[in-house]
């Protein structure tokens, strides 16, 4: 994986490496997006299912707006389980090599990219719990 870096939602630097040892459901999205407007409360059930010491859902907003437009937006939807983090330079996009919005990658406990999805899903299905659920466990 490249070396990316963002802001938290305090403005606070972030990077991949902040969650070694952990998976990571890295999910690349924008405000201005439908089909990652749609998705986003899949992905905050996700993390409230899964989410703790071995799992975490970063959702990357690329929105040039700055994070008071992603706050805005995650109280409109009752976003309460998922951390605000936001590149407004969509460095990370170009460095991932993201072709379409949303794409998510799932990342490893070492930092290696082990799956990719261009488009939407429905992240809080049993099925997908299940598999990522499955790859949590192999530690």
């Amino acid at each position: 994986m490249p070396e990316i870096s963002f802001a938290d939602g305090g403005g606070q630097p972030k990077t991949l490496a902040d969650y070694s040892g952990k998976f990571v459901l890295l999910n690349i999205w924008a405000t201005w997006c439908a089909p990652c407007r749609k998705e986003m409360p899949a992905l905050d059930r996700l993390q409230a299912e899964l989410g703790g010491p071995d799992f975490e859902v970063v959702a990357l907003s690329v929105d040039r707006g700055g994070p008071e437009l992603v706050k805005k937006f995650f109280a409109e939807i009752g976003v309460t389980h998922l951390a605000l983090n936001i590149d407004t330079s969509r460095n990370a996009m170009f460095a991932l090599g993201t072709v379409g919005l949303p794409t998510t990658l799932l990342i490893n406990r070492q930092g290696k990219e082990i799956g990719r999805l261009i488009g939407p899903a429905e992240w809080d299905a049993p099925d997908m719990v299940d598999f990522i659920r499955g790859r949590i466990a192999v530690k």
